[in-house]
């Protein structure tokens, strides 16, 4: 799944589909998130990285007013062909709806598109692992029209841009962290966000003789159809609990002792375990930071650790395959820490281990996976690459 594309392989199979040359290629990258999960719409900090697996793009300015799709991800859905004037969500069109959802808030903030484009798309994020597939497209269809149409577009409205089509056009209640790394991501660096402010820190992500390895549990997670709304509308009616003796707007606004002081205003023990991790798993972000500037990894491995036990306990969203891999990782010789990463109800855990302990780690937590789940899990070394750009 590793698979790269040349851009000469990428001009070419645009060509082969659209029967025309392609103005421009383009790459977007996943995400990955080192700690700090689930709350980016809780207000707190956030620390993901871009990585080099990613959506790539090839695109051309129509003389019409057609917008035609192709997916050599989704081979079988052929061209997908949109009027420029008919940008509705349809559930038929598919993959299509992240571009069209773009382009629709694009057009609305009074940015003109006033041609169509044939775009083609191929992706080697695994679909459904929980690297962020989706904020990678909207990302890729913002810089493929800032690119057609010489549009003036700050970085930072083409990520909130990307959310909103989430949000409103797609119907999914996430925050911005995903936009915010594909979009603003720097090579070697991880990003240290207050999803509050939205301000941000390029910090080095110096992880010595250790990798980051993706471990996927191949079960694919829909975050539209998952308990990803559930979780955000419990941790809001704890604010609203909390409010009776707090002026807090989001639970990142509170330490371990305020909330410590208060919960007991929230009046339902499931609300009270989704924001206990809302607000803890913010304080582990502040201290995770300050510990990789620090350069003790040992110290970053247990904070992951801790991470995904209240993801387990606390916020519910793991589940037997993130779990298996995780636990098992735990106990596996050269691994400094292990969680899951992403919205969790499947998709990808991540480890951080020690190069030469790869191998045997790959073998043996694949091993008891499969023993357990009834699958095999996949697995990826994460290179921490740059953000969303044009290759020519």
């Amino acid at each position: 799944m590793s698979t790269t594309l040349s851009i000469q392989q990428l001009r070419s199979d645009f060509a082969t589909v659209f029967g025309a040359e392609a103005d421009h290629t383009f790459f977007s990258p996943g995400r990955i998130n080192l700690i700090g999960e689930h709350t980016d719409y809780n207000g707190g900090h956030v620390f993901p990285a871009a990585i080099s697996l990613g959506t790539y793009g090839a695109a051309r300015k129509r003389d019409d007013n057609l917008l035609r799709f192709y997916s050599a991800n989704f081979e079988d859905k052929g061209i997908i062909e949109v009027p420029l004037e008919d940008l509705r969500f349809e559930k038929a069109h598919n993959w299509t709806n992240y571009p069209k959802g773009v382009l629709h808030f694009l057009q609305k903030a009074g940015h003109v598109i006033d041609k169509g484009m044939d775009v083609y798309v191929f992706g080697n994020i695994p679909n459904g692992s929980g690297l962020s597939s989706s904020a990678s497209l909207e990302l890729l269809t913002g810089i493929i029209v800032e690119k057609l149409f010489n549009l003036k577009l700050d970085r930072l409205d083409l990520v909130k841009i990307g959310k909103q089509t989430e949000n409103e056009f797609i119907g999914v209640n996430s925050g911005i962290m995903d936009q915010f790394a594909i979009g603003m991501g720097a090579d070697q660096r991880a990003i240290y966000l207050d999803t509050n402010t939205l301000e941000y820190d390029l910090v080095p992500l110096d992880l010595k003789d250790n990798v980051v390895v993706i471990m996927n549990t191949n079960k694919r997670r829909e975050l539209a159809d998952s308990k990803y709304n559930e979780r955000r509308a419990e941790c809001e009616k704890a604010v609203e609990e909390l409010k009776q003796k707090l002026s807090i707007a989001t639970l990142g606004e509170l330490n371990e002792w305020d909330f410590d002081k208060y919960s007991y205003l929230i009046q339902d023990e499931n609300r009270l375990k989704r924001a206990r991790h809302a607000v803890l798993e913010n304080q582990r972000t502040l201290q995770a930071q300050a510990t990789l500037q620090a350069g003790d990894l040992e110290k970053f491995g247990r904070l992951m650790n801790a991470s995904h036990v209240s993801l387990e306990h606390d916020y519910e969203v793991t589940g037997l395959e993130l779990d298996t891999l995780a636990h098992t990782a735990w106990e596996q010789e050269g691994v400094l820490g292990a969680r899951m990463t992403g919205a969790g109800f499947g998709g990808c855990a991540i480890a951080l281990v020690r190069k030469d302990a790869v191998e045997a780690f790959q073998k043996n937590v694949g091993q008891k996976y499969e023993e357990v789940v009834g699958y095999a899990p996949s697995f990826y070394i994460a290179e921490i690459a740059g953000g969303s750009r044009v290759l020519d």
